[in-house]
This record gives structure tokens, sequence and C-alpha cells, in this order.
């Protein structure tokens, strides 16, 4: 017997500017949640009728492949998955878009499904099949209708070839297909052999870039930088923390300035590292360098980006706060801890948090890169920062957990040493002044619906 499920969500676009965003490149990537341990294994030939598709998925400890197959594609319309093999023992899914007059259409995904297992698997898994499709659909609507209707400042930004370093990092990721389905090429960079057109090799260690390889190339993204909270701060560590930042940022720029063609605009990234532990105080761009090992990184990694200006490239720089996102960073080590309900304040709790969420971050970058009035540092966070105990207090209702076990200072300074001064316990209370006056619209801006969108506790509106 199949199950059956449906939902429909009204979108400010006409159809035909719909229906070209899921046919290009990125697409795919796009639309895989953040939570979820997805990989895409092979796509061929698009959503054209007789087009694969191969992803794994991670359940549990087990990574399950699915194979799919298009059909049905109608250009501007419609196309359909369907299963090959995979987990269900059948599946199909209608991408529907259909026009709601000259300016608007309504997006439809129609999926006709049945649970392995007969009347066994509807049995036990009928409610958590259908609950995790609302989860999953709910955060896929709102991801595309938000990347549609971007504010008009970026919209309409003319294609352009990106090259992005650090794109197998965090924000990288995510960055890479928001992108491609706003009609960009992107371009990477990689330590290893190239294995395509859009990636070049290069070695910022040693300074070794092609310059004639980045010819044509419009906007260059600056993401490189060893984890700064990936263990204790160790000699070792901190020389491979700083120089990984400038290093890269240095070759990058060196490069630029020996091409014929120079790119309009490289965006730099930083931290609000840059302002120290300030207690309570207000920081915005204009506020004083801080004190300590991460200001003295962010100064060093932002001085050589600007370097870029001698040579009239626009330098924007965007300072990120805490990246929100299960994928990685901060949010994916608490998430253990918090659903075992053994999560709490961190040190007194009272330390301010300049956090922003991972869609966010990728908006402020598109922002700062097509937007000709973004210039020199911008705080990438969102205009609601909290406290330690605050936050704590939020993720806790929304994973439906207690959040009142405290960790105490003396703790963390034992595991991490410097570390935890420098980041876990420090207090930087960051608003993004520069972004609000460029016209940036915040998807997520408080916390609780960061949060929800994040992980995928959002409520399913129909």
């Amino acid at each position: 017997m199949d199950e059956h499920f449906s939902l429909t969500t009204r979108i400010a676009l006409p159809a035909s500017e719909v229906f070209a965003w899921h046919e290009r490149p990125g697409a795919l990537g796009r639309l895989c949640p953040p939570w979820e341990h997805v990989e895409v294994v092979a796509a061929t030939g698009g959503v054209q009728a007789g087009a694969r598709v191969t992803v794994r998925n991670k359940m549990g400890p087990f990574w399950m492949e699915w194979r799919m197959e298009h059909r049905d594609y109608v250009a501007g319309r419609q196309f359909r998955d369907v299963q090959l093999s995979g987990p269900f023992a059948r599946w199909e899914h209608l991408h529907l878009i259909e026009p709601d007059g000259p300016e608007a259409c309504h997006l439809t995904d129609e999926i006709a499904y049945r649970l392995p297992l007969g009347g066994l698997g509807r049995l036990f898994g009928r409610g958590l099949a259908r609950a995790k499709l609302n989860q999953l659909f709910a955060w896929r609507h709102a991801t595309t209708k938000a990347d549609l209707e971007l504010a008009p400042a970026t919209a309409r930004a003319a294609p352009q070839t990106v090259l992005i370093a650090g794109a197998s990092g965090l924000i990288g990721r995510a960055l890479a297909p928001f992108l491609q389905t706003q009609g960009h090429r992107v371009m990477r960079l990689v330590r290893r052999p190239a294995q395509n057109a859009d990636e070049i090799q290069w070695d910022p260690a040693t300074g070794v870039l092609d310059s004639a390889l980045l010819e044509g190339v419009d906007a260059m993204i600056n993401l490189s930088g060893e984890n700064v909270g990936a263990g204790r701060w160790t000699k070792k560590r901190r020389e491979a923390i700083f120089r990984s930042r400038v290093d890269s940022t240095r070759t990058l720029v060196t490069a630029m300035q020996r091409m014929k063609r120079k790119p309009a605009v490289l965006v730099g990234a930083s931290a609000v590292g840059f302002y120290g532990d300030r207690g309570a105080e207000i920081l915005a761009e204009d506020s004083a360098i801080g004190q300590g090992f991460l200001s003295d990184v962010c100064l060093a990694w932002e001085t050589n980006a600007e370097a870029a200006r001698a040579v009239g490239v626009r330098t924007p720089v965007v300072r990120f706060g805490v990246v929100l996102s299960p994928a990685g960073g901060a949010l994916a080590k608490l998430m253990p801890v918090f659903k075992a309900g053994v999560g709490g304040p961190v040190g007194t709790g009272d330390q301010w948090m300049s956090w922003i969420s991972i869609d966010d971050v990728v908006g402020a970058i598109y922002h700062a890169m097509v937007d000709e009035t973004c210039k020199g540092p911008m705080n990438g966070v969102a205009p609601a920062p909290v406290t330690n105990r605050e936050f704590t207090a939020i993720l806790g209702k929304v994973l439906h957990r207690p959040a009142v076990v405290p960790v105490p200072a003396v703790a963390l300074r034992m595991v991490f040493g410097e570390m935890a001064d420098g980041t876990l316990l420090a207090s930087t209370r960051a608003v993004p002044k520069r972004l609000l006056a460029a016209g940036y619209r915040f998807r997520h801006p408080d916390l609780e619906t960061a949060l929800r969108h994040v992980l995928g506790r959002s409520s399913l509106k129909t």
C-alpha cells in the first residue's frame, strides 16, 4: 500500500525562474539539509528524462545508497524522481511548478512511497517516515523560497565566475551550491592535483598559484584557515592557525597582482575574535581591536587581504561570529551533549555570543560580493547577540532537553588551555552595523528561529 505526502509553497517569482533554479548545478546539494549526512556520488544529465543521480545517506552507523532516475520532464513545469534502488520498496517524487499569474508560482512536492517489509514496515515505520518527510520538506521549501526571493540588491546579479579558496570547509560546502543555483560558475582551489576544469591546484604554504589559470575569474572568496577550535593552542597549533590564514591570503593577492584582468572583488574572511574579550560592550566595525592571540591573527588576516585594494580590487572582509550548523563547528560539538540532556551554561554563562546561521553566512558573503558599496570590515553576525546562558536555554528548548548542567571554567582551562579563554569563555557582543546599512536582510535575525531552521525543528506550513 502506497503512502502519500504533498507540500505546496507560493514563491513570488515567475514559474520559469523557479524551474531554472532547479535545473542549475548545485540545486541537489543546496537541497540537502545540514543535519543529514548526504553525499552526491554521481549526477548526470541534469533533471531531464533519463538523467540519473546516486546519493549516499548515513542512517545511524550505516550508509544507504539511493539510485534515482528522472522522468516525465516538462520544461518549465515538472520532473519526477523514481527510485531504481534504495531504502524504499517504491518511491516516486514529482516536482511541480505551476504559475500563479505572471510574477509568482506554486512549488509542489508530491511523493508516493511504499515502506519496506510490508505490513511490519508500515506498523513501525509509518510515523517515522512521515515525520522525516515533514522535517525535510519544511526545510527545503523555506530554503528554496528564501534563495529565490533575495533582496533586490542581490537577486539580479549578472552571472560571474567565482573562485573559492577553502571550499571544502563548513562555509564553503554551503556557499558553493548556493552560488551555482544563483547562476554563477564556481571554481575551487585545491591542494591535490586538479580533477576537472573547475579546479585549480595551489600550495598556499609555499605561495604556489599560477595566475594564468585565474584569468576570467570575476570574484574571489577566501575562506582558507585551520580550525581555531580543534584543540589546545600549542606552539605548533598557533603557528598553523596563523600561517594558514596569512599564507593563503598572501598567495591569492600575489597571484591577483599578476593577472591581466583582475577580479572585481576579493571577499576575505575574518572573525569577531578581532575584538577580543570585551564583556558587554557593543562592538561595531569601527570598534578598536582587542588583545590576545585571535586579535593578532585577525589583524594579520585582514591586513593581507586589504593589500588587494592597492591594485584596484574591492575588498570587503567579513568578521564571522559563531556559525550555527549541525554539519560542523560549535553547534555540531554541542549537539550530542544537549541531546543527552547534560548541556548547560559554560563558565558563568554571562559571556556574550555573537552568532549567525549558516544561511546568513552564505547570504552575507554573497551580499558583500555583489553589492559594490560593501568595502572593508563587516561583522558577519546576527543583529541579536545573546549571553551563553541564553544560548544554552534556547538550544535546550528547541531540542526539548534540559540545559542546566554547568561546565566550570576551570575544567575548560584544564582541557583546552589558552583556547578556552580565547574562544569558549571570551565575551564578544558584536552587531552587524555595516551589513544592515548595506541593505542585507537577515533570514534568521533571532536565535530560536535560526536554531529551529538549521536543526529541522521548524513548524511545517502548507
